[in-house]
Order: C-alpha cells, then structure tokens, then sequence
C-alpha cells in the first residue's frame, strides 16, 4: 500500500485513510510479542524491539532516525513508516514541508511514570540553522500534526534532536524557505549588483590601458594577477545572481552553477595567491626577478588547472559514493558539519590560501616596519605608519583575507546575536570587496 500512490482519491477521504492506516500499524505493533519475534525490516516499515532493564536505555535506529528512550523496565517497540507522511494532514503547517518518516514508538509492561523519548532525525547542521523545524507528533483526535509536549534542541552538543513527553507517532517538520536575516537578500543583491559594474569597469579600463601600465615585468605580473582575479569574481557574481532567477532554477540548471560558482571562486582564490607569490618573492630575492615565461606558466597552472582538478575530483567522488554533491535549493556544497560536505572540497584550498596569504601579508609589514628601524628618522616614522596601514586595508581584500568570515558564518547559529552580526559583516564586506580590489590598482605597496 506504501509503494502506491493515493492521490486519485479525494483529499478529505486520503487523509482519513492514512490517518486510520498508521493506527492500524500501531495497532498492530502493539500485538507483536516480544520473545517470538527479531522485528521487522522492509523497503518501506521498520520494526525494533527492546526490553529495558536494570534502568538502562533502550537505544534503536529506524531509517536513519536514532531514537532513546530511557526506562527502568518495559518493552518498548519502535516503527519507522515512509511514504506516508506526505499523505497525513498538514493543513495546520502550511508553511512547512512534510516530513518523510513518521516514528511510532510503544511502550508496555512499564512501572515508570514519566517518559521522555529523544529521537534524532536526519537533519544536517547547516539545516538546524537555517531552517526552522518543528518536532511534532500525530494528534489522532484532531487528525492533525500538534507541537504539545515536544521540543526541538538546537545543536546541544553538537547534536540537534527531539525531544517529547509522550509517546507517539512523531517526525518533523521543516520549514518551506531558509530564515533569513531582514534586508540580508537585499544587501546581498546590491553588493553583487555594485560588485559586476565595477568590475565591467576595471577591465574595460585594463584593456584600454594596459599596453602603458605594463611596462616592467613586475607590472605585468601585477596586472595580470588583477585582471584574472576580477576575471573569476565576475563570473563568479554573475553565478551567484543566477540562482536567484526563477526562471533557470531547475535541477540541471542548480548543478552546473554549483560547479560554476565551486571553479570560479577556486581560480580567484589562486590568482590571489598568485600575486602574493609574486609579492612575497620580490621583497625577499631582490636581485632575483621572475622571469615572464615562468610566472605565467606557474600561475596559469595553478589559477586554473588546479581548480579544474579540485572540482572535477570532489564531482566525481560524491557522484561515485550516491553521497549529494550539491544542495538543490541553495544551489551551493552542502555542509553537514566538521569535515563532513562536499563544502570542504572549497573550505579547505580557501583556508590553505587565506593562511599563506596572511603569512605574505606579515612578511609586507614586517619589511616596511625593517625600513623605519634601519632609516631611524623619526619624522618618516608617521609615514611609515601610514603606509603600513595602507598596505594591510589594500591588501586584506585582494588577498581574500575578508573571506576569513565565512568560517564564522558556518560554525555560529545565524539566528544567534553574535551569528547576525557575522552573517551581515560577511555578507557588506565581501559583497562590496571589489571597490576595496579597484582601488588597490595603483596601490599595492611592491
């Protein structure tokens, strides 16, 4: 009956129905015994059981829902339903999804007053902070979905789940749309709106230009490195934007702008590191200048060949394990917590790359602070200052620097004082980091 669909019959007389077959499947639990059966497991109904003793906890694992109980004696019997849920009534929650199992647990024989049952659903970290969820249960006198005597635990230890009073049928609801912050979408908009222009801008100007502004060697690098940069965030920002067409948000469409927006942001981040290199490296072998043809070949290998590598190899693997590659409403690598998502195919090259950055940040400002001691004038000194202050506001953008922001967005709750403000520093800074970038076209202190 689970494997077929019920929607040729009237909604009224559906929701009837499935209301009356999850009881009849308690119904029918509830007349299982204990010492003559090992439970049950189908594609669609799971059966386990348990006798507690000795105040111990009976501990179980229906379709993937961990469910706790504890209890000083009793049986208790749990059952996993899929494929009805959607069938129940959810009139009462029209602003969230149904939920895709339905948890039914039983307890017999039992001299414990008290019940408390924890059930830890499926629900990943990052939806435990963007989505609203409900732990509710299968009121049979309102045929309906109620919250009474449940509670949803947000990330307590690390973990979320629910936790009820009572015992029931229960499962959960999620809401249909992410929370968001007020005016965040907005300032996103902008920010990539501003973002675009400038950087159509820049390399209109670049192009104009460029035959009177690379003049040296190390002009060239310089510009070259700008030019790829504002290259990739465009395209990038262009990707971003995308997915908030109506229009082009379908299954193909989400994929290949995961891939686009993974790739692009990847090649950015590398040509950032590219002109730190090359930074780096004229402050320490002065009298060692790069040769063109080397820093082209190294930087072109490293600001597209290995992105293409990184993105190709975290696709194919996620599509190789059936584990999802990319979120479908997002449209973006999903994150389910510490080393887990494909999202850190793209955490873990950005933090590599915002680390050395730092380090050849370091190395710019502990050379301008060597100059001021060995010159010993303490007039220059105000100068130097500046000039330090100068070099760390230009070169914390255009070396990705503010990105460090996103590690934050990841590990606080957004809906949290300290998570709202991180979500809208994130989401200002980094959106209008490309007038910060413009401006370091004549200023990058070499």
């Amino acid at each position: 009956m689970l494997n077929n669909s019920w929607k040729t019959v009237n909604k009224t007389l559906e929701y009837d129905m499935s209301s009356k077959y999850l009881q009849s499947v308690e119904g029918l639990v509830n007349n299982i015994k204990m010492n003559t059966s090992d439970g049950n497991d189908t594609p669609n109904i799971q059966l386990i059981l348990c006798n507690g003793q000795n105040n111990t906890s009976c501990n179980g694992t229906v379709f993937g829902v961990e469910v706790t109980l504890a209890l000083s004696s009793g049986i208790v019997k749990t059952v996993g339903v899929k494929n009805l849920a959607d069938k129940l009534n959810n009139s009462n929650f029209p602003d969230y999804k149904f939920p895709s199992i339905v948890v039914s647990a039983t307890l017999q024989n039992s001299n414990d007053s008290k019940t408390n049952i924890k059930l830890d659903f499926p629900i990943t970290k990052s939806m435990a902070q963007d989505y609203n969820i409900l732990c509710v249960f299968w009121n049979t006198t309102l045929m309906e979905w109620s919250e009474e005597g449940c509670k949803w635990k947000k990330m307590v230890n690390n973990r979320s789940y629910c936790e009820c009073t009572h015992l029931t049928s229960f499962s959960v609801l999620m809401s249909k749309t992410p929370v968001t912050l007020l005016f965040l979408d907005e300032i996103t908009y902008v920010g990539l709106g501003v973002s675009i222009c400038s950087l159509l801008i820049f390399l209109i100007i670049e192009a104009l230009v460029w035959s009177a502004v690379v003049k040296s060697n190390l002009s060239h690098f310089r510009h070259t490195a700008l030019v790829n940069i504002s290259l990739c965030l465009l395209l990038a920002d262009c990707s971003m934007l995308a997915v908030y067409f109506p229009s082009i948000q379908t299954p193909t469409w989400c994929l290949v702008l995961t891939v686009t927006k993974q790739f692009f942001f990847l090649a950015m981040f590398c040509w950032m590191l590219c002109l730190s290199i090359m930074l780096l490296h004229q402050l320490i072998f002065i009298f060692h200048p790069l040769r063109k043809r080397v820093y082209l070949l190294l930087s072109t290998v490293l600001g597209y060949i290995c992105p293409t590598v990184i993105v190709s190899v975290t696709y194919v693997y996620y599509k190789y394990t059936g584990k999802p590659y990319h979120d479908t409403e997002t449209c973006w690598l999903i994150y389910e917590g510490l080393l887990k998502g494909s999202i850190h195919a793209f955490l873990l090259p950005v933090g590599t790359i915002v680390f050395m950055n730092f380090f050849s940040m370091g190395v710019v400002i502990m050379t301008l602070l060597k100059s001021t001691v060995s010159d010993g004038s303490k007039s220059d000194e105000k100068e130097t200052a500046k000039s330090i202050m100068k070099g760390v506001v230009l070169l914390t953008p255009v070396f990705g620097i503010t990105w460090v922001l996103g590690f934050f967005v990841l590990s606080i709750d957004s809906r949290a004082p300290m998570g709202v403000v991180v979500n809208y520093a994130f989401s200002i800074i980094n959106s209008f980091q490309v007038l910060f970038h413009i401006f370091s076209i004549t200023d990058i202190p070499v």
